[in-house]
């Protein structure tokens, strides 16, 4: 799991590309850890840029196509490119990192950010993930 911590005013597609390289691989002794199979988000990700990131490193962007890139696309016929895929059942699974969210904001004090430095609030999300991933490996 990893976080990345920006302005309330940041937009999150901007830091499509940052949570993939925050992510650290396993101890050492170990192989680095590989790049996910495939990449889920939204339809506010759906950027040429973030996909060309995903096609570079090889992961299936799980993305739906926006309906005015849809409708531009087709506008320009031949020079639009192709349309882009898009699997609505791996989408589906999409959900499991929004409720991984809610799972973090169950910390009271996560979830009304008691803490006002960025450092201070990132030491309570560290120890949430270590948690959640923990319960994970182990469900009761």
């Amino acid at each position: 799991m990893s976080f990345v911590l920006t302005p309330g005013q940041a937009g999150d597609s901007p830091q499509f590309r940052a949570v993939p390289e925050t992510r650290q691989g396993p101890p050492a002794r170990r192989p680095p850890a590989q790049p996910p199979g495939r990449g889920g988000a939204d339809k506010a990700y759906s950027s040429r840029s973030n996909r060309a990131y995903l096609r570079r490193r090889r992961i299936k962007a799980v993305i739906p196509e926006k309906s005015d890139q849809a409708t531009h696309r087709k506008k320009r016929g031949s020079r639009g490119g192709r349309p882009v895929s898009h699997d609505p059942d791996l989408y589906k699974e999409r959900n499991t990192a929004e409720l991984c969210i809610n799972r973090i904001k169950e910390w009271r004090g996560l979830a009304f950010r008691f803490d006002k430095t960025p450092d201070s609030y990132l030491a309570g999300l560290h120890p949430r993930g270590a948690i959640l991933w923990i319960r994970s490996l182990h469900p009761i």
